[in-house]
Formats: structure tokens, sequence, C-alpha cells
């Protein structure tokens, strides 16, 4: 996913001209992503939240609305707000995840609709790395299928910590509890071996409506929230390391200018941790240690930073501090190593090999590595392990041992996914091959685990 695009749909959620009245400029973003497999309906039920939202653009609605009336279709469909961009995405002219956004007056979202087919693994990955929830529709009529576990066992492995398992068509089943009640108990079963704190199980009709916006007459007997409802409160807050302080600079601010000659700032966005004037911080790699004398973001001063807030630091004393260098906690240091384990996933058409070298780009850091050890495949659909695997194609996922030409300061991804995750890059193609998640530190893995 392209910082551009992110960029673009965040800015888009604060000033949309088609934002609901009275939605609170300042109102928490929540980022989901959604998967499913062919016909499971995903494109109707994002269309449906637009929809019903009010929140897609009136040519657009009566465009749809135009085109459903000529195919005689006996509903708006809503499939067709979504289609043109997994036409082009399917196409692969430029678009593999396609985002969208949508507001109401307690939210704002962004969307991340991922492909399903194992094919595009590569895909769901990059387009759910950010997400704080998961979406993961099944047909009534089909129940569990191998892209239904495919896609839990990704958002566990992305540590996705909430999972909304929609279970759609219920109107293609007259609404039957059992057939509902049977999916859910064999997904529970399956999800019991998987890392997924909070898994929501939610009955709906994309098509009607039921349990998308607004609870189901249909369905008495399900007695949870609707779909909507869920994502406006669903609790998202401590997802964020709030513990431990992790500020990466991404650039050192000098104005040069006469009225600014003695301004010195350093820019970036908050990884974790909360920042307040006056904390005293350290310097990585230095180990020079400072405090924060104010942080400002857009023109005016800030009281507090929260993590994944873009601020700008100023500090006490004149250290050395550039691109790439990160501001932690005296007492609470990140793991610093050259030697790294990771699970990747694998985005090139060619193949991963034993001894490859790449360029890494962790955080605002770049340097090289060697992949020196493909200690084992994953099978995405099982999870089970290849041992005897010897590279990784398409889509493959495994786990690496690497040792990098500089020290790498980072958390495991299970801590903080920010200073946990990075890219791999071919240095003659600058095309990403690669995208991981770094485990704890090498000292203490053995092979095994």
């Amino acid at each position: 996913m392209s910082d551009a695009t992110v960029h673009a749909a965040e800015a888009a959620t604060g000033a949309g001209p088609h934002a609901p009245v009275g939605v609170d400029a300042n109102a928490e973003l929540l980022r989901f992503s959604t998967a499913g497999s062919v016909d499971d309906g995903k494109s109707t039920l994002i269309g449906r939240l637009l929809y019903d939202t009010k929140t897609a653009f009136e040519d657009q609605l009566d465009h749809v609305e135009s085109v459903s009336r000529r195919r005689g279709d006996e509903r708006v469909n809503l499939a067709l707000l979504t289609d043109g961009l997994r036409a082009e995405r399917e196409q692969g002219i430029t678009i593999d995840v396609a985002y969208r956004y949508f507001s109401t007056r307690r939210r704002k979202f962004i969307i991340a609709d991922t492909p399903g087919h194992v094919q595009y693994t590569r895909n769901m990955v990059t387009g759910a790395s950010t997400a704080n929830l998961a979406i993961i529709l099944v047909d009534a009529r089909h129940g569990l299928v191998e892209q239904s576990r495919r896609h839990a066992f990704i958002a566990s492995l992305l540590r996705i910590r909430h999972v909304v398992f929609a279970v759609n068509k219920m109107d293609l089943v007259n609404w039957d509890e059992s057939a509902f009640r049977a999916i859910e108990n064999e997904f529970r079963s399956f999800a019991a071996r998987l890392d997924i704190p909070d898994l929501t199980f939610i009955p709906m009709s994309a098509l009607t409506g039921a349990n998308v916006v607004e609870r189901s007459a249909e369905m008495p007997w399900y007695e949870g929230p609707p779909l909507l409802h869920h994502l406006e409160t669903v609790s998202i807050e401590r997802d964020q390391n709030l513990i431990s302080l992790r500020f990466p600079v991404q650039w050192v601010i000098r104005p040069q200018s006469e009225n600014h000659h003695d301004y010195r700032g350093y820019g970036g966005q908050l990884a974790g941790g909360v920042l307040r004037p006056g904390d005293e911080v350290m310097v990585m790699p230095s180990g020079v240690t400072t405090r924060v004398t104010r942080i400002e973001q857009g023109g005016r001063e800030l009281d507090v930073a929260f993590p994944l807030m873009s601020v700008t630091v100023h500090l006490a004393d004149n250290v050395d501090l550039s691109r790439g260098d990160l501001l932690c906690r005296p007492h609470q240091q990140p793991s610093i190593s050259q030697d790294l384990q990771a699970r990747i996933c694998w985005m090139s058409d060619r193949p991963l090999v034993e001894r490859g070298r790449y360029v890494i780009k962790h955080m605002t850091r770049w340097t090289r590595v060697i992949v020196d050890d493909l200690l084992y495949g994953i099978d995405v659909n099982t999870g089970q392990r290849d041992w005897k695997a010897t590279s990784l194609g398409p889509n493959g996922l495994g786990r690496v041992r690497m040792r990098s030409t500089t020290p790498l300061y980072y958390d495991p991804y299970a801590e903080n996914r920010t200073t946990g995750s990075f890219i791999l890059v071919d240095e003659a193609t600058n095309a990403t091959v690669a995208a991981g998640m770094l485990l704890g530190d090498p000292a203490f893995l053995s092979q095994a685990t």
C-alpha cells in the first residue's frame, strides 16, 4: 500500500465533501479490511455501507440506480459501487487493493478491499497490514471454506486483534438460526488455534441490508448489534503500545530564514508510547539522553502526543540526531541486533533463495541484509510448517534468519506493529519483494519456535 494512497484517504475522511452532517473532524479513525471468497458478497457489503451511510457521491448513486433499472434488478445493485475498482485490479492495471472511505457521526473509516484468491495472498497481507479490524465474509449456503481459514490465519499472523466473521446471504437460507450456529461453531473450533483476542459473529444479508446498518427484523434470535454499530463502538484504544516510547525520526527541520535561525525540530510519526514536554528521552543509536522541550503539530503546540500522530519534537540539547535515528526512554530501549528472525510474505515472481542479498526498509532506516536461512515455509491454508522448504515463491509465507550490515533497533511485531515490520527491496530493480514481521531477540529464539 503506497503512502500516497493512505494519505489521500485520510485527508478525505477529515474533510470529505460528502461526509455526513455533524461528523467530528477529530473523530477516531478505524481501518478495517474485508476478505471473502468469490461471490460471498464483499462488493455488495461495501456498497451497502457506502449507500446506507450516504457517503457515496450523488452521481455515483444515480449511475448505480440507473444501471440497476436498465438491467432489471429487483434492488439497487450496490456491488456496482466497487466493481469498477475490482475490474481494474483483476486486469492487473494499477490497483491491487481498493481503498474506500466513509464517515458516520461517531467514527471515520478506511476500508481495504482485499482480493481473496490464494494467488493474491500478498495483496491481502498488504491491505490488512495496517488494519485495526478484519471482516471475513462467508456464504451462509456454503459455510466455512478453505479461503475462510486462509483469511483468518493471515489476520492472526498480522496480529489483527478484532475479527468479524460475517455470515452473509442469510436470506438465501431462510434466516435459519441453525445454519448460522453451525458455521459459528465450526469457525470457533478452528480459531481456537489462532491468536485472535476479539472474535465477533454477525448473521446478515448485504443484499437486503439486514444487520448491516440496521437490526434485522427477520432474525429476532440474534441479539447482537448490526455490523455498523459494532464498527462504530469496537474499542481500539488499547491496541497501540502506549508504554514503550518509539519515535523514529523522519526528517530534521531547519528553516533557512532569519526569523527561524535557531529553530531545530525533528519530524516523524510516533510509533509507540505517550510523549509529553519535559520527558527524558534517549537517542538511538548514540545513547545520548536529553529532554523534550515542546511538541508541535500543524503549527500549534501540544501537551501530549499519542501513537500514529505525526508531530515535530524539540529537544533541550543540540544532539546529533538525523533521519533513521530513534527516540525512546532510557529504561525502555528496543532490541538492537544485526541478527534477525522474521516471518515474511514473499511478493516477487522471482523466488526467495537462501543467501539472497536485499535492501531492508525498517521504519525510516535503510540498510542491506543477507537472508542466511529459510527455517521453514508456512502453508497459508492450514498454518502447517514445511521444514523441507528451500525457497519461497510468489505469495509464499515462511520464517527466515537474516543478517543486516548495520544493527536495527526494533520490537517484536507482536509488541509493536510499526517497529516490528519491514519490507525487503531488490536493489537492482527497486521492486518490493517481501513484507516481514520481526520476531523476538534471536538470542532467545530456537529454530523450533
